[in-house]
C-alpha cells in the first residue's frame, strides 16, 4: 500500500504530510517550552534576589555551546542542498558532521553539570538552579533525540537514497525543521540563563 503525499504536496494543505506533522508537533514544543519560559519569567520577576547567571554558570562553554549548535544547524541545511544537487555522498558527511556537533554540545554541557555537582549546586540549592537544570536537561533530551534521528538518517536511512532520493530530502528537511526548533530554543536559553 503507498501512502499518498510523501513527496507531492497535498492539495489542501500545500505541504507534505511529514512537514505539516513536524509543524504540528512544533506547535506543541513551543507550548512547553512557553509554559516553561513563562514560568522563569514570574519566578524572577517576584523574587527579592535572584543570582545573575553569569555568577553561577559557565559563561564561556556556553558561548562554545550556542556556537556549535549554529554550526549543526548549518550542516543540516547543507545535507538537505547537497542531496537536493544530487551529492549524496556530501548530504550523508553534511549528516554526520550534524551528529557530531550535538555530541560536542552534550560533552560540554556534561562537564558544565559535572562542574556544578562538585561545588555542590543542585536542582534543589536554589530556584535559579532547580530552573536551570529543567531547562537545559530538558533541551538536552531534545538534542539526543534529533541525534538518534538524523544518525539514522546518515545510516540506515541513507539506503533509499537511490530509489527514492526525494524522499529522503523530505525526511532530512522535516528533521531539518525539527533541529532547527532545538537550535533556537538554545538561543533563548542561553542569554536569559546566562547573560541576564
Amino acid at each position: 500500500m503507498e501512502i499518498p503525499y510523501i513527496e507531492e504536496v497535498h492539495p489542501d494543505t500545500g505541504v507534505v504530510n511529514s512537514k505539516l506533522g513536524v509543524w504540528l508537533f512544533l506547535a506543541s514544543e513551543v507550548m512547553l517550552f512557553g509554559a516553561l519560559f513563562s514560568t522563569y519569567i514570574i519566578l524572577r520577576l517576584g523574587s527579592v534576589s535572584w543570582p545573575v547567571g553569569a555568577d553561577i554558570l559557565n559563561v564561556p562553554l556556553a558561548t562554545l555551546n550556542t556556537m556549535v549548535l549554529i554550526t549543526s544547524s548549518v550542516t543540516m541545511v547543507m545535507a538537505w542542498a547537497a542531496l537536493k544537487m544530487n551529492e549524496p555522498g556530501k548530504s550523508r558527511n553534511y549528516l554526520i558532521v550534524t551528529v557530531l556537533c550535538a555530541g560536542i554540545f552534550l560533552v560540554v554541557k556534561y562537564f558544565e553539570y559535572t562542574a556544578k555537582f562538585e561545588h555542590g549546586l543542585y536542582p534543589s540549592t536554589s530556584t535559579f538552579l532547580a530552573i536551570y537544570f529543567t531547562l537545559t536537561g530538558l533541551h538536552g533530551l531534545h538534542v539526543i533525540g534529533g541525534m538518534v534521528v538524523i544518525g539514522y538518517l546518515a545510516g540506515p536511512g541513507f539506503k533509499i537514497v537511490d530509489k527514492h532520493p526525494e524522499q529522503l530530502a523530505g525526511r532530512i528537511e522535516a528533521t531539518g525543521l525539527y533541529w532547527h526548533f532545538v537550535d533556537l530554543v538554545w538561543i533563548f536559553l542561553f542569554p536569559v540563563l546566562y547573560l541576564l
